[in-house]
Protein backbone atom coordinates (compact mmCIF):
# COMPACT_ATOMS: atom_id res chain seq x y z
CA UNK A 1 0.00 0.00 0.00
CA UNK A 2 2.83 2.38 0.86
CA UNK A 3 4.54 1.62 -2.41
CA UNK A 4 1.35 2.49 -4.30
CA UNK A 5 0.96 5.81 -2.44
CA UNK A 6 4.60 6.77 -3.00
CA UNK A 7 4.38 5.78 -6.68
CA UNK A 8 1.16 7.79 -7.09
CA UNK A 9 2.69 10.81 -5.35
CA UNK A 10 5.82 10.70 -7.55
CA UNK A 11 3.73 10.20 -10.68
CA UNK A 12 1.51 13.22 -9.86
CA UNK A 13 4.47 15.47 -9.06
CA UNK A 14 6.09 14.55 -12.40
CA UNK A 15 2.78 15.11 -14.23
CA UNK A 16 2.34 18.51 -12.55
CA UNK A 17 5.85 19.57 -13.54
CA UNK A 18 5.29 18.48 -17.15
CA UNK A 19 1.94 20.26 -17.39
CA UNK A 20 3.50 23.39 -15.88
CA UNK A 21 6.24 23.33 -18.54
CA UNK A 22 3.69 22.92 -21.35
CA UNK A 23 1.23 25.43 -19.91
CA UNK A 24 3.09 27.73 -17.54
CA UNK A 25 1.16 28.88 -14.53
CA UNK A 26 2.19 32.21 -13.08
CA UNK A 27 2.59 31.27 -9.44
CA UNK A 28 4.12 34.60 -8.53
CA UNK A 29 2.21 37.66 -9.67
CA UNK A 30 4.20 40.81 -10.32
CA UNK A 31 2.84 43.87 -8.54
CA UNK A 32 1.12 46.43 -10.73
CA UNK A 33 3.03 49.57 -11.53
CA UNK A 34 1.39 52.65 -10.15
CA UNK A 35 2.15 56.07 -11.55
CA UNK A 36 1.42 59.33 -9.83
CA UNK A 37 1.05 62.46 -11.95
CA UNK A 38 1.11 65.98 -10.60
CA UNK A 39 -0.12 68.78 -12.81
CA UNK A 40 1.93 71.88 -12.24
CA UNK A 41 0.86 75.28 -13.51
CA UNK A 42 2.73 78.54 -13.26
CA UNK A 43 1.75 80.83 -10.41
CA UNK A 44 -1.03 83.25 -11.28
CA UNK A 45 0.51 86.20 -9.43
CA UNK A 46 3.40 86.35 -11.95
CA UNK A 47 1.03 87.08 -14.82
CA UNK A 48 0.66 90.80 -15.27
CA UNK A 49 -2.13 91.73 -17.72
CA UNK A 50 -0.54 95.15 -18.37
CA UNK A 51 2.69 93.60 -19.69
CA UNK A 52 1.01 90.89 -21.72
CA UNK A 53 -1.24 92.97 -23.96
CA UNK A 54 -1.39 90.44 -26.79
CA UNK A 55 -2.34 87.50 -24.56
CA UNK A 56 -4.96 89.49 -22.64
CA UNK A 57 -6.46 90.72 -25.90
CA UNK A 58 -6.70 87.17 -27.14
CA UNK A 59 -8.53 86.17 -23.96
CA UNK A 60 -11.04 88.99 -24.35
CA UNK A 61 -11.83 88.20 -27.99
CA UNK A 62 -14.98 86.17 -28.36
CA UNK A 63 -14.40 82.93 -30.14
CA UNK A 64 -16.77 82.97 -33.08
CA UNK A 65 -17.53 79.62 -34.58
CA UNK A 66 -18.46 79.65 -38.23
CA UNK A 67 -22.16 79.10 -38.80
CA UNK A 68 -22.63 75.93 -40.83
CA UNK A 69 -24.18 76.58 -44.19
CA UNK A 70 -25.30 74.46 -47.05
CA UNK A 71 -27.09 71.20 -47.21
CA UNK A 72 -26.48 67.62 -48.22
CA UNK A 73 -28.57 64.59 -49.14
CA UNK A 74 -27.86 61.08 -47.85
CA UNK A 75 -29.61 57.75 -47.61
CA UNK A 76 -29.91 55.78 -44.39
CA UNK A 77 -27.43 53.25 -45.83
CA UNK A 78 -24.76 55.84 -46.58
CA UNK A 79 -21.11 54.83 -46.53
CA UNK A 80 -19.86 58.41 -46.21
CA UNK A 81 -17.76 58.48 -43.04
CA UNK A 82 -19.11 61.89 -42.05
CA UNK A 83 -22.68 60.58 -41.86
CA UNK A 84 -22.51 56.85 -41.08
CA UNK A 85 -22.92 57.08 -37.30
CA UNK A 86 -25.65 59.74 -37.51
CA UNK A 87 -27.53 57.74 -40.16
CA UNK A 88 -27.41 54.70 -37.87
CA UNK A 89 -28.94 56.72 -35.01
CA UNK A 90 -31.69 58.03 -37.31
CA UNK A 91 -32.42 54.52 -38.57
CA UNK A 92 -32.67 53.13 -35.02
CA UNK A 93 -34.96 56.00 -34.01
CA UNK A 94 -37.23 55.29 -36.98
CA UNK A 95 -37.25 51.54 -36.32
CA UNK A 96 -38.44 52.18 -32.75
CA UNK A 97 -41.53 53.99 -34.13
CA UNK A 98 -42.24 51.93 -37.25
CA UNK A 99 -45.10 49.42 -37.28
CA UNK A 100 -46.65 47.25 -39.95
CA UNK A 101 -50.28 48.43 -40.18
CA UNK A 102 -52.65 45.75 -38.89
CA UNK A 103 -55.11 46.26 -41.75
CA UNK A 104 -52.28 45.81 -44.26
CA UNK A 105 -51.23 42.56 -42.56
CA UNK A 106 -54.78 41.23 -42.59
CA UNK A 107 -55.16 42.02 -46.31
CA UNK A 108 -51.62 40.77 -47.16
CA UNK A 109 -50.59 44.17 -48.52
CA UNK A 110 -46.89 44.60 -49.28
CA UNK A 111 -44.88 47.39 -50.90
CA UNK A 112 -42.07 49.90 -50.68
CA UNK A 113 -42.45 53.54 -49.75
CA UNK A 114 -39.71 56.08 -50.47
CA UNK A 115 -39.55 59.27 -48.44
CA UNK A 116 -37.18 62.18 -48.16
CA UNK A 117 -37.16 64.29 -45.03
CA UNK A 118 -35.12 67.30 -44.04
CA UNK A 119 -33.56 67.94 -40.64
CA UNK A 120 -32.05 71.09 -39.19
CA UNK A 121 -28.86 71.09 -37.11
CA UNK A 122 -30.82 70.72 -33.88
CA UNK A 123 -32.58 67.61 -35.26
CA UNK A 124 -35.98 69.15 -35.84
CA UNK A 125 -38.01 67.99 -38.83
CA UNK A 126 -38.24 70.74 -41.46
CA UNK A 127 -39.83 68.90 -44.38
CA UNK A 128 -41.25 65.50 -45.29
CA UNK A 129 -42.07 64.36 -48.84
CA UNK A 130 -43.26 61.13 -50.40
CA UNK A 131 -41.01 60.49 -53.41
CA UNK A 132 -42.12 56.94 -54.23
CA UNK A 133 -45.48 55.47 -53.31
CA UNK A 134 -46.00 51.83 -52.49
CA UNK A 135 -49.31 51.99 -54.29
CA UNK A 136 -51.17 51.68 -50.99
CA UNK A 137 -52.02 54.75 -48.95
CA UNK A 138 -52.07 52.72 -45.72
CA UNK A 139 -48.35 51.88 -46.14
CA UNK A 140 -47.41 55.38 -47.30
CA UNK A 141 -49.27 56.99 -44.41
CA UNK A 142 -47.59 54.70 -41.86
CA UNK A 143 -44.13 55.57 -43.20
CA UNK A 144 -44.89 59.29 -42.96
CA UNK A 145 -46.37 58.84 -39.48
CA UNK A 146 -43.21 57.03 -38.42
CA UNK A 147 -40.97 59.95 -39.40
CA UNK A 148 -43.23 62.50 -37.70
CA UNK A 149 -43.46 60.37 -34.53
CA UNK A 150 -39.68 59.95 -34.37
CA UNK A 151 -39.09 63.72 -34.59
CA UNK A 152 -37.31 65.58 -33.16
CA UNK A 153 -34.18 63.60 -33.95
CA UNK A 154 -30.84 64.03 -32.16
CA UNK A 155 -28.81 67.12 -33.05
CA UNK A 156 -26.11 66.75 -35.69
CA UNK A 157 -22.76 65.51 -34.41
CA UNK A 158 -19.56 67.45 -35.14
CA UNK A 159 -18.86 65.36 -38.24
CA UNK A 160 -21.97 66.76 -39.94
CA UNK A 161 -21.02 70.26 -41.00
CA UNK A 162 -24.09 71.32 -42.98
CA UNK A 163 -27.02 73.44 -41.85
CA UNK A 164 -29.63 71.07 -43.30
CA UNK A 165 -29.57 67.38 -44.05
CA UNK A 166 -31.94 65.67 -46.49
CA UNK A 167 -32.37 61.97 -45.71
CA UNK A 168 -33.77 59.42 -48.14
CA UNK A 169 -35.56 56.54 -46.46
CA UNK A 170 -36.95 53.34 -47.93
CA UNK A 171 -39.68 51.60 -45.94
CA UNK A 172 -39.98 48.02 -47.17
CA UNK A 173 -43.18 46.28 -46.10
CA UNK A 174 -42.93 42.49 -46.59
CA UNK A 175 -44.85 39.74 -44.90
CA UNK A 176 -42.74 36.85 -46.16
CA UNK A 177 -39.17 37.28 -44.99
CA UNK A 178 -36.91 37.35 -42.05
CA UNK A 179 -38.17 40.74 -40.97
CA UNK A 180 -39.04 44.24 -41.99
CA UNK A 181 -36.26 46.65 -42.75
CA UNK A 182 -35.73 50.36 -43.25
CA UNK A 183 -33.12 51.64 -45.65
Amino acid sequence: MRVCLITSFVFHVIALIMVNRAFPIKWVMKPLRIYHVDLIRPPVKDLDPKKDTLGAARLREPTVKPVPQGEDTISLDTTDKRYVSYARVIKETLMAQWQYPAAAKENLIEGQTYLIFTLSRDGSLLDLKLIGSSGYSILDDEAMRTVRAAAPFPAFPGSVTVARLHIKANFDYRLTGVGNSTQ
